[in-house]
């Protein structure tokens, strides 16, 4: 072979191994490029989402409900540092708690002066007092369709209060299943959460509580009474318009995954003004404003009126 062949041969050699060099080259900038590509656009889908329907307090205040449409109530009291809830749909109405013993009388008159004679359901949702302390009251005063109310027993008077009432009206008090389901007038309800009567729950009684999610057409609300971080953990979550944030705003609930999956637009906070436990904590305020959600709170607003037409949620004060 010639010393001109071999040197011919030498630089196609070189011009292929640079030609595939740029090739490889150009191969992992386009990786590299897509991967970044796909890594923002899924960031830009996520942050999009987690932004969807978020409102102002200004807009959910002036809110302009169809006049045509059904209207959903929910009423949360101001029961100082304790939970009281009334849903009304279609003449249909449901107590979720009713605060500590003082507050029986408040809560009556509250529900009286609504206009309404019957509770078709009345959930306790757990047996500590600022829930059931004023149930006794309610059950004695209305017509009373379902009581709710976890697998546990505790021997306090005010337990005792509630089932004595129960008991002279010759209601029975049933324990709801987790995937349990009811109507309420328009509104689909289901038990979330539900207590088994766990030695566990007999010690902390705020892991037997009821949580109950209940949707109106296009929107949907989520009461998590009690419940903390561990029952958050022990199930997945749909994402849902409007969240009574549990234990009043405390830092063993309203863990940062399960606010990331019910991804909430307004939170109601019930909690005593000045309250001696400092509810609501700041980590989960912050963990709520993380996620642009709008803040209510009853030691700051009084009582709470929501009203819906299944497509838009309009917030009062009384």
């Amino acid at each position: 072979m010639s010393k001109k062949r071999r040197t011919n041969a030498k630089t196609n050699k070189k011009q292929l191994t640079l030609e595939f060099l740029i090739t490889f080259f150009i191969a992992i900038m386009i990786i590299v490029f897509r991967a970044q590509y796909d890594e923002a656009n899924q960031n830009f889908i996520e942050n999009s989402f987690a932004n969807t329907n978020k409102i102002t307090a200004e807009e959910s205040e002036n809110i302009v409900l169809n006049e045509n449409s059904s209207i959903l109530q929910i009423h949360f009291f101001d029961v100082g540092q304790a939970d009281s809830i009334l849903l009304i749909s279609n003449e249909h109405a449901m107590l979720i708690d009713a605060g500590n013993n003082q507050d029986g009388t408040t809560v009556v008159n509250n529900i009286k002066n609504l206009g309404i004679t019957k509770l078709d359901y009345v959930v306790g949702t757990h047996p500590h007092a600022d829930h059931i302390g004023g149930l006794d009251n309610v059950i004695s005063n209305f017509d009373i369709g379902t009581i709710y109310m976890p697998k546990i027993q505790t021997n306090t008077k005010t337990f005792e209060d509630v089932l004595d009432a129960a008991q002279k009206k010759n209601l029975k008090i049933k324990a709801p299943k987790q995937g349990d389901k009811f109507t309420l007038g328009d509104a689909e309800c289901e038990i979330m959460l539900a207590g088994i009567g766990s030695k566990e729950e007999e010690e902390n009684l705020n892991l037997s509580s009821i949580a109950i999610r209940a949707t109106y057409k296009e929107q949907s609300y989520l009461f998590m009474a009690d419940a903390e971080s561990q029952n958050e953990a022990s199930r997945t979550w749909p994402q849902t318009n409007v969240l009574k944030v549990g234990h009043h705003g405390s830092n063993t609930s309203s863990s940062e995954e399960f606010l990331k999956q019910v991804n909430p637009q307004i939170a109601i906070i019930q909690v005593g003004k000045d309250n001696d436990y400092h509810h609501p904590h700041k980590v989960t305020l912050n963990k709520l404003n993380k996620l642009s959600t709008l803040i209510y709170r009853t030691d700051e607003k009084g009582n709470i009126l929501l009203e819906s037409d299944g497509i838009n949620n309009k917030i009062s004060f009384y």
